[in-house]
């Protein structure tokens, strides 16, 4: 059995109507200068306006910083910390889905370094952090990425993507208002919906789980499968977003803790290459990784057939495993996402740069059950590219 890492968690805030746990949490802290990051569209929306009045009502001088986009570029992350430096701010609130809060969590530490974020990265960059940066706190209006409860910060490179991680990432703070959820698009419900769900299918087939995590991922799946379909179709079905939080939550925790695999190793060169968000990149692979996979983690996915629904028991364990690819492939479908690269435009003359890209992800690569050399990632993009599931020869 291998070591187990206890992780630092942060305060966690859970349920309908959280978010009024935001104002004593910036209380404790007694910043005179906060600053507020989010994106354009959820200030738009009016989302932001409440929180940022209210702050200022309580004395605090409140910056909203909206320069976010998803799939930040590595530019997009220099700019906000070289921002973050020169604002004097004492505390930083992230809102808004994981783009938005995993830069929060960037300008939040490396406003107290020196240099380019590019020397932070985990890939090239040759700084290591110090110190822990300004206080943060992780309100996240979408549930999928796990962001507020994770060490890491995405973000994209030219062909890639790379991450800063440290523990000093953590949120020092974490409040999960499903509330906040309602007004999130169909479209971004279901990718980072099965986003979440692949955080908790790769974080329990993963060579690093352990009991505990095991346990929250079986539970994160049991929630997000069961409510995911419904919080597509009708956006304002209370438990189902109420569900999908609490889910996405779990995942996070779990696969912080066991780390996740190939399914993101292979869909990181899908975003940088051509811009697929993190969500779709993961649905789009999740039912072809699994399936490549399967024989190295046959009684895993039978367990994990059960949480979603399957009722494996009166199945073989390599049956069970089986159907458990077939239902992957059957929710990515309904939550209306392409179930092909070729779905997505990318062209069949890609695979081999993607393949390049893709094996570079060793950290990611590293906890698969099943060693995935660079044939091993070429053979999974061919089979999402022509939508046929296959297995090692």
């Amino acid at each position: 059995m291998s070591l187990s890492k206890l992780v630092y968690t942060p305060l966690n805030y859970m349920g309908w109507g959280s978010l009024e746990q935001l104002w004593p949490e910036v209380a404790r802290y007694a910043p005179s200068r906060i600053l507020l990051i989010t994106d354009a569209i959820l200030e738009k929306l009016g989302m932001i306006e409440p929180i940022s009045s209210k702050l200022r009502q309580q004395g605090y001088e409140v910056v909203v910083y909206t320069d976010v986009v998803p799939e930040p570029p590595l530019e997009v992350g220099e700019k906000l910390v070289a921002y973050t430096r020169e604002g004097n701010f004492e505390l930083v609130i992230g809102v808004g889905g994981g783009s938005a809060l995993d830069l929060a969590k960037l300008a939040a530490v490396l406003a107290t370094h020196e240099g380019k974020v590019a020397e932070y990265l985990n890939l090239t960059g040759t700084k290591k952090l110090q110190h822990k940066g300004l206080p943060k706190i992780l309100i996240p209006t979408t549930s999928g990425t796990g962001s507020e409860v994770t060490n890491i910060a995405v973000l994209s490179l030219e062909t890639t993507k790379d991450v800063v991680t440290h523990d000093y990432l953590m949120a020092d703070v974490a409040i999960v208002d499903p509330q906040l959820t309602l007004s999130v698009p169909s479209r971004v419900t279901a990718a980072t919906g099965v986003d979440a769900l692949t955080h908790a299918i790769e974080a329990y087939i993963s060579v690093n789980a352990n009991p505990i995590t095991d346990g929250l991922a079986l539970q994160a799946i049991r929630l997000i499968s069961g409510s995911l379909r419904k919080a597509v179709k009708d956006g304002q079905d209370q438990q189902a977003r109420i569900d999908m939080s609490y889910g996405s939550n779990m995942a996070g925790i779990a696969f912080f803790t066991a780390g996740v695999a190939g399914v993101h190793a292979l869909a990181y060169p899908l975003g940088g290459q051509f811009h697929v968000s993190h969500g779709e990149s993961n649905a789009v692979l999740l039912p072809y990784v699994m399936g490549y996979i399967r024989s190295s983690c046959t009684k895993r996915m039978a367990d994990i057939l059960q949480a979603l629904g399957g009722y494996a028991s009166y199945l073989s364990e390599e049956e069970a495993s089986r159907k458990c690819v077939d239902e992957l492939e059957r929710l990515v479908s309904d939550v209306g996402i392409p179930n092909t690269l070729r779905g997505f435009n990318i062209p069949e003359s890609a695979l081999e740069s993607l393949t390049e890209d893709g094996v570079k992800q060793k950290r990611l690569l590293a906890r698969s059950p099943l060693p995935l050399l660079k044939e091993d990632i070429r053979t999974i993009y061919q089979s999402a590219f022509d939508g046929v599931i296959t297995e090692p020869a």
